[in-house]
């Protein structure tokens, strides 16, 4: 038997938090300055260690994209919690991912960060001290940023001065009952932009024993990038992927000749993926998870999973480097690190490995514990990627494709793929597709973005088909699809499929659709919070 435990807040500060935000009255046991006393610069690295959240927003963005189908009512591997995230419906289940989960865990890792800035601030802010502020700052940004993008919609100026965000908090919480409001995405947005401006200043590599479990330079780079890439300032997300990687990153890029060189088992390639040895994994994470299950050779979550029908039609095979005919497993054998396919019974899942499965045991009578997963939260390909996407943008289409060839002669195997792409292949790959449907799938799903005007069958708009297909495979399974999907408009749709049938659409997701922004947690509304609208 497996329980999945909650994890307990010791210090009282996180347990002011859930009372603030949850209405927890559990916790009114302590005053708020009942707290241990932070006055040293030994104590302020270990709060440091908790800025980050232990409960990760992947598998509910990862559901919630268009990366899954549903294989039918009579596969029994599944559970009301993940039918609920991925039909998009308000969820009530309560799980170690849940949404409830996600924002526990990033509003406590703001109070940590919050603490320690207090702290720093208390003792005069030495400069001893400024690599601290500045993963303070920048995990402070992290979290809120994650809390935005999930409850909230995409960053839009057409629509932000309006759209519900979250409530930034800023500072540590000394109040047993305060009140908050929701600002909005754009208040959010400009208060993300204003901590990592101040934040990255101050970080130093040298502060760290491990480096990638913290917001390290690169990490913090590449998260500038992903940040200003959402934000659409091209010109700073081109700036800071640049600071993360340089002109030639193809030194930080992975290795994947030492993974594919492993035995060839998933599990044990996915912890070697991850491993926070490797140049390319810029900030580790470790979280109370099932994704290694789910995206793992498990019957676990398979009526939910990335099958046999999409990575044939969307996401690996009909690829701008090469495609094989439909129900030709060789397509795999185009990737330096092959998919794993598997397939049988109540089981079709194409996975690539990136998440391990870890059982962090606690009773070995018993045999309980907790279920775990190492996720790679940013890593050079993504910095890459974001250059090359935010060229696009300003049209600078020589330099995007200078950064598409550098991520393709990385990931591709020259044996049996293209990897040299040019404008006209990029251009003629996109125009041999219809836009997608669901009952007749393609790799090209119509693009509807609101910060640019584009012209269907122009060569910008074939690159962004392409870089959001390269985007797409370089992130499976680890829960970014969701925000491209909200990005870029893109209209996505709940199937029931049979192997490479469609059996049934069910449910469209429209652009602008209020359910893009996940409901926030019930226990909030409760306590006065304004839910999102539905």
């Amino acid at each position: 038997m497996i329980m999945n435990m909650n994890k307990k807040y010791v210090p009282c500060l996180f347990a002011l938090l859930l009372i603030t935000l949850f209405s927890c009255n559990d916790f009114l046991d302590e005053m708020p300055d009942n707290r241990a006393e932070l006055d040293s610069e030994e104590k302020i690295r270990k709060m440091l260690v908790n800025a980050y959240p232990v409960n990760q927003f992947v598998l509910v963005t990862e559901l919630a994209s268009d990366n899954v189908d549903d294989y039918g009512v009579n596969n029994p591997y599944t559970t009301r919690f993940w039918e609920q995230l991925y039909n998009w419906v308000d969820v009530t289940e309560n799980d170690n991912e849940s949404p409830k989960r996600i924002w526990e865990g990033c509003y406590s890792a703001i109070a940590n960060a919050n603490q320690a800035l207090q702290a720093i601030e208390e003792m005069g802010n030495p400069a001893s001290l400024n690599p601290a502020r500045g993963e303070a700052l920048v995990a402070r940004a992290y979290s809120h940023f994650i809390l935005t993008n999930v409850f909230g919609q995409h960053y839009s100026k057409t629509h932000s001065e309006t759209d519900l965000g979250v409530t930034y908090m800023e500072k540590a919480e000394t109040e047993l009952n305060p009140k908050y409001e929701r600002e909005t995405v754009a208040d959010n947005y400009e208060k993300i932009a204003k901590d990592l401006e101040e934040g990255l200043p101050l970080i130093n590599d040298a502060f760290y024993s491990v480096p990638r479990y913290h917001f390290n330079s690169l990490a913090a780079y590449t998260f500038a990038s992903r940040f200003y890439l959402f934000y659409q300032n091209w010109d700073k997300a081109i700036q800071y992927a640049t600071m993360a990687i340089g002109e030639n990153p193809n030194e930080l890029l992975r290795d994947y000749a030492s993974l594919v060189a492993l035995p060839r088992d998933l599990g044990n390639v996915a912890i070697q993926y991850t491993s926070s040895s490797r140049k390319s994994n810029l900030l580790v994470q470790t979280g109370y998870s099932q994704l290694g299950t789910i995206f793992g050779a498990y019957y676990t979550g398979s009526r939910y999973s990335h099958g046999n029908l999409i990575a044939q039609t969307e996401s690996f095979n009909q690829a701008p480097w090469g495609r094989y005919p439909t129900n030709v497993y060789n397509y795999n054998t185009m990737y330096k690190l092959r998919p794993y396919i598997y397939a049988g019974t109540n089981l079709d899942k194409t996975l690539v490995p990136r998440v391990p499965y870890i059982f962090e045991m606690l009773d070995p009578v018993a045999q309980t514990g907790y279920r775990r997963a190492v996720y790679v939260a940013l890593k050079s390909e993504e910095a890459l990627l974001n250059r090359a996407e935010a060229y696009i943008m300003k049209g600078d289409l020589g330099n995007a494709l200078a950064d598409i060839n550098i991520w393709t002669a990385n990931t591709l195997n020259p044996a049996t793929s293209s990897p040299n792409l040019t404008d006209e292949s990029i251009k003629n790959w996109a125009a041999a597709y219809e836009y997608y449907t669901p009952e007749q799938p393609t790799p090209k799903k119509k693009l509807n973005p609101d910060f640019i005007n584009l012209t269907e069958g122009s060569l910008q708009e074939s690159y962004l088909h392409c870089l959001l297909f390269m985007r797409r495979h370089e992130f499976l399974h680890e829960g970014m699809r969701w925000f491209d999907v909200k990005r870029y408009g893109i209209e996505i749709h709940r199937r029931t499929v049979d192997g490479l049938t469609v059996k049934s659409v069910d449910d469209t997701l429209s652009i602008r659709d209020n359910r893009r922004a996940i409901q926030v947690p019930q226990d909030v509304v409760d306590a006065g919070l304004t839910p999102n609208p539905r």
